[in-house]
């Protein structure tokens, strides 16, 4: 059954197509970005080598909301060296975000510019996940 484009009965499928046909996301790999992953492979924030914060993300929620906790200069040193889109790319395996990501490292920010915009960023694209998902629980 089709609704304005989208394949309604998300249970049976394994994607959603947008009204073009094109992919959006697979419900597997959505779910995938959104899961939360070990301890040992979750995210952990510095404000300098060897200064751990003391908080980490297990996951893309949890890194969206760490975002907006975290002392700002953790954001701008990991902006700087690539973690973020690293531990996108590596653990998350979300190639979209990492391509948002790299947009926002080549504007520059620094400060609580840089946390907004980070967690604006991450955010959208944790809603569209969520919402493509028809995922509440992450």
């Amino acid at each position: 059954m089709r609704r304005k484009g989208y394949i309604y009965k998300r249970h049976m499928i394994k994607e959603i197509r947008d009204i073009s046909g094109g992919i959006i996301v697979t419900l597997d790999t959505g779910s995938k970005i959104l899961r939360t992953v070990p301890r040992e492979k979750a995210f952990y924030f510095f404000t300098s080598m060897g200064n751990y914060s003391g908080v980490s993300a297990s996951s893309l929620r949890e890194f969206m909301d760490k975002i907006n906790e975290v002392n700002v200069k953790s954001l701008e040193f990991h902006l700087g060296r690539g973690d973020f889109e690293k531990w996108v790319a590596e653990v998350l395996q979300d190639a979209e975000l990492v391509g948002d990501i790299r947009r926002l490292q080549k504007l520059s920010l620094t400060g609580n510019s840089l946390r907004d915009q980070l967690s604006l960023t991450v955010s959208r694209r944790f809603k569209r996940l969520s919402s493509q998902t028809g995922s509440s629980r992450f």
